[in-house]
């Protein structure tokens, strides 16, 4: 088993985190961090460390990994404890990892199942010196009207797993899920599980696909916000039948970069802008230059955005 500081509490961990104390020597035009989705470079089948590499090379101060990749390096025998002085000897730290543990699920073996593979997941991020973990609606995606009274329950429950871990879990909205679809019903469950660690992780395209105004933003604390999912939409196809591999560079689509980006500031947001795209024509170019090209697009998406508001 992978050991983990258990006393540290998540919140502490979320407080002293390196990317809350290089909040305070960002320069005026640069007031968020700059993280890489390993997602976006997924194609190119990298090893976890070669995905370190690549994010460090680009520019990128955050490092997003999923979960898969880190079971995959474990699995073959090598060491997070390696993998965490690596990674600090890059420059990054681990903002996030992106899981799918079906912890939202109706049935009580299959959610007792999730929940446990949310523990050994967490497990796997704290070992690499990993702060957060992505809790999207796994095992709650197919069904609507869902009482949101018993999922702000169950993520209390996740919240207290992720306490002991030491790692904070952020509830996600997906677009396409019948749950947790809505800026409406992430904001109704953070509210109501009424717990310190309480945050969430939006996303451009999510919030698209999932009907929600973008104006709803403004209704949030960017304080509960570590991490925002940054990327670009095109016109066609339509929102009903828009998918993840359509996802574009910042700058490169019709989404209202500069409102969100604005918003995002005036909220009170200082977390991290992770690059998350899943398109096929960039997991066929060079892994380093789409990262390099991502990192200067979001850049420039910022900046626009700041300027003109």
């Amino acid at each position: 088993m992978i050991r983990t500081g258990l006393g540290t509490t998540a919140a502490t961990l979320a407080a002293a985190s390196p990317s809350a104390a290089s909040q305070q020597t960002r320069p005026e035009n640069e007031p968020f961090g700059y993280c890489l989705n390993t997602g976006t470079i997924r194609g190119q089948n990298l090893s976890l460390v070669e995905q370190a590499e690549v994010a460090a090379k680009a520019g990128y101060t955050g490092f997003e990994p999923w979960i898969r990749d880190l079971r995959q390096y474990v699995e073959s025998g090598g060491s997070l404890r390696d993998v965490k002085k690596r990674i600090a000897d890059l420059g990054l730290t681990v903002e996030s990892a992106i899981g799918f543990a079906p912890w939202m699920a109706d049935d009580v073996k299959k959610r007792a199942e999730g929940f446990e593979q949310m523990r050994r997941d967490m497990e796997l991020v704290a070992a690499m010196g990993g702060l957060r973990i992505a809790a999207p609606p796994v095992g709650a995606t197919g069904k609507a009207n869902r009482d949101l009274r018993q999922i702000a329950g169950w993520y209390r429950e996740l919240l207290e797993l992720g306490r002991r871990a030491g790692v904070v879990p952020q509830l996600e909205l997906w677009g396409p899920s019948k749950t947790l679809h809505r800026l409406g019903e992430v904001a109704f469950v953070s509210v109501e599980v009424a717990h310190a660690d309480a945050c969430v992780v939006l996303d451009v395209y999510h919030i698209y696909k999932g009907g929600s105004p973008f104006a709803g933003l403004e209704m949030f604390n960017g304080r509960r916000m570590h991490v925002f999912h940054i990327n670009d939409y095109p016109a066609d196809p339509p929102r009903a039948t828009i998918t993840d591999a359509h996802r574009v560079y910042p700058g490169d689509g019709v989404a209202p970069l500069g409102t969100i980006l604005r918003t995002l500031r005036s909220i009170g947001f200082r977390g991290t802008l992770s690059l998350e795209l899943f398109n096929r024509d960039y997991w066929k170019q060079d892994a380093l230059e789409v990262a390099r090209t991502g990192l200067e697009k979001t850049r420039q998406a910022v900046h626009k955005a700041l300027k003109t508001g």
